[in-house]
């Protein structure tokens, strides 16, 4: 596998890890095939646990920290604090996890999220809890994350290999949409029950389940992937990369405006269930978990699918922002929480499509370095995002920050697939195939093979 200058310009990987076909085939596989593989199911069983306590971690902190202030920005500032390392140093993380090997770096950051969580919770129930407490603790699990993030999505290929790995993506992400429904639930009822701090314990002890996993796996059943040694510009070597692939570098951008603008929850949901409808934490919870549903239905579809199309991540894209458009107007509570469903399932269409188009196209010996670009973008986009949403909806009401977000999603949704569209020769084209109408952009020389419009 080449990871030297050649590597650059290929159009795509050449290494037995890389699954056959272009990431756009139509190869289908079902449902939950990647759990056939002992390697995967521990992993999978772990972050079962784990992810039902980071969400109880993240309904108990924004909770608590808008208790502390009563101020939406400060819960802006709070997520900022989490996603700024990641926008600081998440391709540095990915020459690491390239260089590695990725599940003693797991073992390592799962250690380090754990003991802050567990610190955490010590402050919280000592009552000696500040807001600078949560401000730390939120960037140190964002330091933890660096690593966290391109290891863990680099790793599932090494534990399922090509075949199964656009499965295991979407299994993964079902997986933490699961847990959504568990963990705001039970985070609600714990905070209105027994406080914020007995939440921060219990996400700090879930820890042990993926440790465990990581210790139970078998090494040598795992798919071998040649580390990349230690030289000087790499880091370069993986923006290049990614730079003379157009098939990679336009899902970056996407994610990296709907991850700024539009992925604001934390801000907008305390602020709608505190402000607009003066409902408490279990509104919250409500809003979270019917997200979590809709998310969940998305993961699964696209795990049944088994296909990553860049006019699916298009087309979710701009129904993404639509929705959002839509909730910031409801008029009551039930309504709002009705739009949650919906802009789960497209959001979660959006990062699963994106996040395996990406992996399954890119070259094993490349991709922390690729996926760390990835998840800066994404999720390091909230630094610059959660602030001025918080301003926003400080100044001119959660409606508007809420609004906003909605459009500029669309909007970059609907420029980068007409732009797309445009440098590909292709047309929008409105046809019937199979019975069905359909709509979507195809070669211009293919007028006249679509059937007409019945």
């Amino acid at each position: 596998m080449s990871t030297g200058p050649g590597a650059d310009s290929a159009p795509a990987p050449t290494t037995h890890d890389s699954p056959p076909g272009p990431p756009g085939g139509t190869r289908r596989s079902s449902m939950f095939s990647s759990l056939k593989i002992r390697n995967y199911r521990l992993f999978f069983a772990g972050q079962v646990v784990s992810n039902i306590g980071t969400w109880m971690q993240r309904i108990a902190q924004d909770w608590l920290v808008l208790s502390l202030t009563g101020s939406a920005t400060a819960v802006g500032i709070t997520t900022a604090l989490q996603f700024l390392p990641m926008l600081l140093f998440g391709l540095y993380g990915g020459v690491l996890v390239d260089r590695l090997p990725k599940r003693r770096i797991l073992l390592f950051t799962q250690v380090a999220m754990a003991a802050t969580g567990i610190v955490l919770a010590l402050l919280t129930l000592s009552g000696r809890v500040e807001v600078w407490h949560v401000y730390v603790a939120a960037f140190a699990v964002g330091l933890a994350t660096v690593l966290d993030n391109p290891a863990r999505q680099s790793f599932v290929s090494e534990m399922v290999g090509p075949d199964q790995l656009q499965n295991a993506v979407s299994l993964n992400s079902a997986n933490f949409q699961s847990a959504r429904l568990v963990g705001p639930a039970v985070a609600g009822l714990m905070i209105t029950g027994v406080g914020t701090g007995w939440a921060f314990l219990a996400n700090g002890l879930s820890f042990v389940a993926p440790i465990a996993g990581l210790l139970l796996m078998r090494g040598r059943e795992l798919h071998a992937v040649q580390r990349a040694p230690r030289g000087k510009g790499q880091l370069r070597e993986g923006l290049h990369y990614v730079a003379g692939r157009p098939d990679l570098i336009w899902p970056i951008v996407l994610v990296g405006f709907i991850g700024t603008f539009g992925f604001n929850f934390p801000v907008y949901l305390t602020a709608f269930a505190d402000d607009v409808f003066h409902a408490g934490a279990g509104s919250y919870s409500l809003f979270n978990t019917l997200m979590a549903v809709g998310s969940l239905v998305g993961a699964l579809l696209a795990a049944r699918r088994g296909t990553s199309r860049m006019r699916v991540l298009i087309a979710a894209a701009v129904a993404f922002g639509l929705v959002e458009l839509a909730a910031a107007a409801a008029p009551t509570l039930w309504l709002f929480a009705l739009f949650m469903v919906p802009i789960g399932m497209f959001g979660m269409t959006v990062n699963v499509t994106a996040n395996t188009t990406i992996q399954m196209g890119t070259d094993p010996a490349m991709r922390g370095r690729v996926m760390a670009l990835y998840m800066m973008v994404f999720l390091g986009g909230s630094p610059v995002g959660a602030p001025i949403a918080g301003w926003i909806t400080d100044a001119y009401g959660v409606r508007a920050g809420l609004a906003a977000g909605g459009a500029v999603s669309a909007l970059a949704a609907a420029v980068i697939g007409l732009f797309l569209a445009r440098v590909g020769g292709l047309r929008l084209a409105v046809g019937w195939r199979h019975g069905h109408p359909t709509l979507r952009f195809v070669p211009k020389e293919r007028r006249k093979e679509l059937a007409p419009v019945a």
